[in-house]
């Protein structure tokens, strides 16, 4: 797990990303136990406060989830729920504005296809 000690994106959700991400990848498979906020945090040279809101983060949305006394574990569906949150964001962030652009540019679909397939 990487983290920007100097992005504007706040620590915890690096760490929240990060975990996601060793999700998506099959580091972490679904049903098996994660880094624990003590780990975390002397790995990282972080807070543990900070460790543990990243980790509570993906609790709340279901990706991973706690067995009092044991530890983390990443939930069963995990990674079709992270692919369905980040589809949906690079929706909003990257689709949503480039079809407002061709609106105002008159950009028909078949040539967004075509400008797309170009690049």
């Amino acid at each position: 797990m990487l983290l920007d000690f100097n992005s504007e994106k706040p620590i915890y959700l690096q760490l929240a990303e990060s975990i996601e991400d060793n999700i998506l990848k099959g580091i972490f498979q679904e049903g098996s136990q994660v880094f624990s906020t003590t780990e975390i945090s002397v790995k990282l040279k972080i807070n543990p406060a900070t460790a543990g809101k990243g980790l509570n983060l993906l609790v709340d949305e279901g990706v991973i989830y706690k067995k009092r006394g044991v530890g983390m574990f990443v939930s069963i569906g995990a990674k079709e729920m992270i692919l369905k949150k980040r589809k949906n964001g690079f929706f909003e962030k990257f689709i949503v504005p480039i079809l407002d652009e061709a609106l105002k540019l008159n950009i028909s679909k078949s040539e967004i296809i075509k400008l797309i397939e170009r690049g």
